[in-house]
């Protein structure tokens, strides 16, 4: 697998999302899943389908005349790069400013703070002690 990692439009995502749901899928098969969230026709889901093919982000299997579709990149690996690239793009690579941004803004519930307060414990500890 290559280590860099397509870039996928929004559009994209929602179709991917459908790939990372369930997978190996026909075209049809992905079409009827995005009905009734999308009011995309058959002709666009196909054309993103194509780019995402192009791009290297979807494989195709051709089994006698059928084709089915399965993602090259797992929904983790994706996310993790879109983050970094929103990080770069809107925050210089600060992530500290990002995170205080959104905490601040954001509401957060007593269980949530709790998360992240056990995260960042975690976090300190194998600073402080790093891995032999």
């Amino acid at each position: 697998m290559s280590t860099s990692m397509p870039s996928i439009s929004e559009a994209e995502w929602r179709v991917m999302n459908v790939l990372w749901e369930k997978s190996p899928l026909t075209a049809n098969e992905i079409i009827s899943s995005l009905e009734g969230q999308t009011d995309w026709n058959p002709k666009t889901v196909r054309t993103l389908l194509n780019r995402l093919v192009q791009k290297n982000a979807v494989g195709v299997n051709q089994n006698q005349r059928v084709y089915t579709f399965y993602p090259l990149y797992s929904q983790n690996e994706c996310q993790h790069a879109e983050a970094q690239s929103f990080l770069e793009r809107i925050y210089s690579g600060a992530l500290k400013s990002m995170l205080v941004q959104f905490i601040q803004k954001e509401s957060l519930s007593d269980e949530e703070i709790q998360e992240l307060r056990s995260i960042l414990d975690a976090k300190q500890a194998s600073t402080d002690h790093p891995k032999k």
